[in-house]
């Protein structure tokens, strides 16, 4: 079972769903590419890591299933005094392997990295997520596509 939560404290504002998907870092990252705006039944992802959206409260909360490699969710949520991201799920196949060892690490640095973006739009002073060795070793192989 995956169970994976990141939290980043900012300031009251209505719209940190919709700047969290704004705000991804496609600087560094695959860019995160929706069929159709934000709301329920937007196919999309990023890489090759696939989901839909299947819940969205404007404001408050976005979910997504992924449609491939985990079995459950991934969302972003505004609590109180800041916003939260949490992926839980079920690996399939190789992903029993390719979590533990590759994705979750890669995974959790872009997080950061988007999180860390909110906090410079927001003025919020910060000091920025630094990448692991693993993470930057794994990124010196595989560049961007991970």
């Amino acid at each position: 079972m995956i169970m994976n939560v990141h939290t980043r404290m900012l300031p009251p504002r209505g719209d940190w769903v919709e700047r969290a998907i704004s705000a991804w870092p496609s600087k560094d990252w695959p860019p995160l590419v929706l069929d159709r705006p934000l709301g329920v039944g937007a196919d999309g992802g990023h890489g090759f890591v696939r989901y839909r959206c299947t819940a969205y409260e404007p404001g408050k909360r976005v979910e997504f299933t992924f449609t491939r490699f985990i079995t459950g969710t991934h969302s972003f949520e505004v609590v109180p005094g800041g916003v939260r991201h949490v992926l839980t799920g079920r690996p399939i196949g190789w992903m029993h392997l390719g979590w533990p060892l590759a994705l979750r690490w890669l995974h959790d640095a872009l997080i950061e990295d988007l999180l860390d973006n909110l906090s410079a739009e927001a003025g919020v002073e910060h000091r920025p997520a630094r990448w692991s060795w693993w993470v930057r070793a794994m990124r010196a192989v595989a560049g961007r596509f991970v």
